[in-house]
Formats: structure tokens, C-alpha cells, sequence
């Protein structure tokens, strides 16, 4: 009897043990990481630089818009031009770096900013195309803010009409992590021109939100594990614990009345 009461004790505290704490689900908990001046909202994430199969949205507008019509795409009545339509009507970023501009032919953008290939296009067009006083207004955009969710999140792909998402709202759009996913080690999968390499953050603590990767890029892949405590299939709550404890106990007694009666 003696050995069947150590094996329920060690079985309440394992399961105890297992229960999902506040501290597992809480996002931006303050750990004494970071000092109050440094939370008002420092900027470290640098300005995006195009990648490969990257879409981009280029308009140009001038004092004559007859000019300028080649350049940009025809708005359809259903709106092809907006969102999913920008998949036809915009510019992706071929495998060489470069995407095919009307009159101008090729032009490399890979590894430029935004603002970079906007101040190209528009100083090869005033080059090659137009005078100085066509008074040109070149904007460009990324075509939506691409990224992907797997693990304990659920898999899917959105696509966010936004400059700049943080990985919370990504996150939230994407149904957020459920409480068997672990939010102390997302995992970000980013896309370099020399590959892609896996970034780790810690979204329990405040500190996340001085990371480099706090705000995602496109393309990016989030992938959130399951908790060590779903893997061993304890429960999330003490309740829970309780009514696989009682399980137990009830199969432990009846086993054990069992043999004795034997």
C-alpha cells in the first residue's frame, strides 16, 4: 500500500506542476528587463529592403495624366487593382533582383528600400522619359504585408494592407496563440538574400518589443511550439489536474483491491 501511496504523491505533483500558469500566457509581462525610458516605443527595426517574389505597387502621377497612363495599372470596376489583383497589375521582384518597368525595361530593386526605389524610378524616368517640369509623383508600395503561421497557432497565410505590422497584431489577425502555445520562444523564419535563418523571441516579456523582430517583414514564417505540458498530456488547469487525478486514484484503488482479494 505503502508503494501505491509514493506513486500517487508523485503523480499529483507532476501534474500539479504541469498547470499553465500566468506567467506562460501573459504577453509584454515586465521582467525588470527594461528601464521606463526605454519603453517609450524606441524604433530599432530597420527600413524593409526588397526581396525576391516581393510585390511591388508603383504608381506615377504628373500634371499630365495622359503622360503617366502607361505606367500605372487600369482599375477595373471589381477593384483588381487593389489586393489580390496587385498579383497581376503590380511588379514582382524576378530571381535576378530586377522587375520589368514599362519604357524603362529592368530594374534592379533587390536589397533597396522603399523609398530607394521610389527615388530610382523616378530619376530614370526624368532621364529617359520625361522634362523636368512634368513635375512627376512617383509612390511606391509594397503590395500587402505577407507572412505565415504554423505550429500550435494553426496553419495559414495573411496578408496584411499595412507598413508596418508588430508581431502581436500579426499574431491577432492569425486567431493568437492558444494557451498550449508556448509565447516565451516564438520562433520567426525570415528571408535574407542569402537564405533564411530562425529567429527566437520572447513574447512574455516587454523586453520583445526593443527585439529586432518585434516587427515582421514579409514573407516571414511564425512558427509557435506546443508546451512541454500538452506534450506529456497534463491538463491546462488545476481542475483539470484534479479530474485526471481522481481518474488515477479511482483505477489505482480498484487495482489494488483487486490483487488483494486474489
Amino acid at each position: 500500500m505503502k508503494s501505491y501511496f509514493l506513486s500517487i504523491c508523485l503523480i499529483i505533483c507532476v501534474l500539479f506542476s504541469s498547470c499553465i500558469t500566468n506567467k506562460d500566457l501573459v504577453y509584454l509581462q515586465d521582467k525588470g528587463n527594461v528601464s521606463d525610458v526605454a519603453l517609450q516605443l524606441k524604433e530599432l527595426s530597420k527600413p524593409y529592403r526588397v526581396q525576391i517574389s516581393d510585390i511591388l505597387s508603383i504608381n506615377v502621377k504628373a500634371l499630365d495624366p495622359e503622360l503617366v497612363s502607361i505606367f500605372n495599372p487600369v482599375e477595373s470596376a471589381n477593384g483588381s487593382s487593389q489586393g489580390g489583383g496587385l498579383y497581376f497589375s503590380g511588379f514582382t521582384v524576378d530571381l535576378h533582383g530586377n522587375i520589368e518597368f514599362p519604357i524603362l525595361g529592368k530594374i534592379n530593386v533587390l536589397g533597396f528600400t522603399i523609398n530607394e526605389i521610389k527615388e530610382k524610378v523616378k530619376s530614370e524616368l526624368l532621364k529617359q522619359y520625361f522634362k523636368e517640369d512634368a513635375e512627376l509623383f512617383v509612390t511606391v508600395k509594397l503590395a500587402g504585408l505577407k507572412y505565415t503561421t504554423i505550429g500550435e497557432i494553426g496553419s495559414g497565410v495573411y496578408t496584411l494592407f499595412q507598413d508596418r505590422v508588430n508581431i502581436i497584431e500579426a499574431l491577432a489577425n492569425a486567431g493568437d496563440i492558444p494557451s498550449t502555445g508556448d509565447r516565451k520562444d516564438v520562433l520567426i523564419i525570415r528571408q535574407y538574400p542569402d537564405g533564411q535563418k530562425i529567429h527566437h523571441i520572447d513574447l512574455t516579456d516587454i523586453s520583445a518589443m526593443q527585439s529586432p523582430f518585434y516587427f515582421i517583414q514579409p514573407n516571414d514564417i511564425i512558427l509557435v511550439k506546443p508546451l512541454k505540458r500538452k506534450a506529456i498530456g497534463a491538463g491546462q488547469t488545476a481542475i483539470q489536474n484534479l479530474t485526471t487525478i481522481a481518474s488515477i486514484l479511482s483505477v489505482l484503488v480498484s487495482t489494488y483491491f483487486l490483487t488483494k482479494n486474489l
